[in-house]
């Protein structure tokens, strides 16, 4: 049997010191379905999970015997939830084709997408029945967002956090002004209830952009005004607020471009396809800057180190990590655009990857089940965690000594990462 030689593999060559022993470890459970996306409050020790069970939880990972806020994504509009597209934003997808269809039962409430506000007082969830929504940190719900007519992928705050982008199933990007028709001093309970669909189109959506041509995969913000979409079009468009057109088109991918991201100064932007390329653009340039392709099957994600011009860490290069279906990640540096390393541990397809706050460890996550972390220095591997599910996301605490993982059996892990 194949895999389990693979397994076997795999436990062979992860040595026993490296392994993350239990003591440091809390798995926490809640959730009935798989869970798809988790992400650290910038602030506080709030851990945010979304999953298929058509909730978001907000876990207070110091009093871990407390029960999360629930946060039930209720069918209260009837959005026009396209069923018959699957979410390239959803791996389950490959394995679980119930995913993709009845829009009238639970998956079609699936929480697709979530991002905290910088300042930590805000939780903005996508979900697959097509609505964004608002909640404060005690999961009272602010404000639901009613315009996409299908599955939003993605969805991000600006980092003034006034500004909310979401990307669509329905080809569309929206940007939502979050507080528009809300008083200053805003009645706690009105805005609780979320106001019909159509006031809310009218009162929230500050441009929708119909730029693609197909599924809008990924959006990412450059400034507090303008931002960049990917979708299963193969194109890129830079758009700015209040300009209907792009201010700049990138279109040499042969294939879905799956995620985007921006580095801290907003001078590159990072892309990744099914094309099995990752590439850098630079808006000087309508081609990229590098053409990264050493990877040998779809890249899924990509994430710049928290390095570099514009971040926390000046003084330390800006590197680029990029994973794929091939389950290696691989490391690149800018200033000649070479690999410095490919970390190849993993045996499954590699669907997240997260730099450590100081930029000095990386966290990846597989199908395989192995959350393994890496120094970015060294490119050496450092520790393993096996769970009991395939990893959807990792992602850091603010203080860089937690690790989060989320898992296709419903469950999150955190990781107490001692250096």
């Amino acid at each position: 049997d194949e895999d389990k030689v693979a397994e076997d593999k795999v436990k062979d060559e992860t040595k026993d010191e490296l392994r993350i022993p239990s003591e440091d470890v809390t798995t926490l459970r809640g959730h009935s379905s798989e869970v798809f996306i988790i992400q650290w409050n910038p602030q506080t020790s709030l851990l945010a999970s979304g999953s298929g069970d058509s909730t978001a939880r907000i876990w207070n990972v110091h009093q871990a015997s407390e029960d999360p806020m629930c946060l039930v994504h209720d069918n209260l509009s009837n959005g026009d939830s396209t069923s018959d597209m699957r979410s390239a934003h959803n791996p389950a997808n490959g394995s679980d084709a119930s995913v993709a269809g009845n829009a009238g039962g639970s998956k079609s409430r699936d929480v697709t997408t979530l991002d905290w506000s910088s300042d930590g007082k805000y939780l903005a969830t996508g979900s697959y029945d097509g609505q964004a929504r608002v909640w404060d940190t005690n999961g009272k719900l602010l404000k639901t967002l009613n315009g996409h007519r299908g599955p939003i992928f993605s969805l991000k705050w600006n980092k003034q956090g006034n500004l909310l982008l979401s990307g669509s199933v329905d080809k569309t990007a929206i940007v939502w002004d979050v507080n528009a028709g809300r008083a200053a001093g805003a009645n706690a309970a009105a805005a609780a209830q979320p106001s019909p669909a159509s006031q809310n189109v009218s009162n929230n959506i500050l441009q929708q952009y119909s730029l693609h041509a197909a599924p809008t995969l990924d959006v990412d913000w450059r400034t507090n005004d303008s931002f960049a979409t990917c979708s299963t079009d193969t194109m890129i468009y830079v758009c700015k607020l209040g300009e209907t057109l792009p201010v700049k088109t990138f279109s040499a991918h042969k294939d879905e471009v799956n995620a985007i991201n921006w580095d801290a100064s907003g001078a590159y932007l990072a892309s990744c396809s099914d094309d099995c390329t990752a590439k850098v653009w630079t808006l000087s340039d309508d081609k990229p800057l590098y053409n990264f392709t050493d990877h040998t099957r779809e890249i899924y994600t990509i994430k710049w180190s928290p390095t570099g011009k514009g971040s926390a860490n000046p003084n330390k290069p800006l590197l680029l990590a990029s994973a794929s279906f091939d389950a290696t990640i691989r490391l690149w540096e800018m200033e000649h655009g070479k690999c410095l390393y490919a970390l190849s541990k993993h045996i499954d397809p590699v669907y997240s990857v997260a730099f450590s706050p100081c930029g000095d460890y990386l966290a990846t996550g597989s199908f395989d089940r192995h959350l393994h972390i890496w120094s970015v220095k060294t490119g050496k591997h450092l520790k393993t965690f096996k769970g009991e599910g395939g990893i959807f996301e990792v992602c850091w605490n603010k203080e860089g000594d937690k690790v989060a993982a989320c898992f296709s059996n419903s469950t999150v892990s955190i990781i107490d990462f001692r250096k």
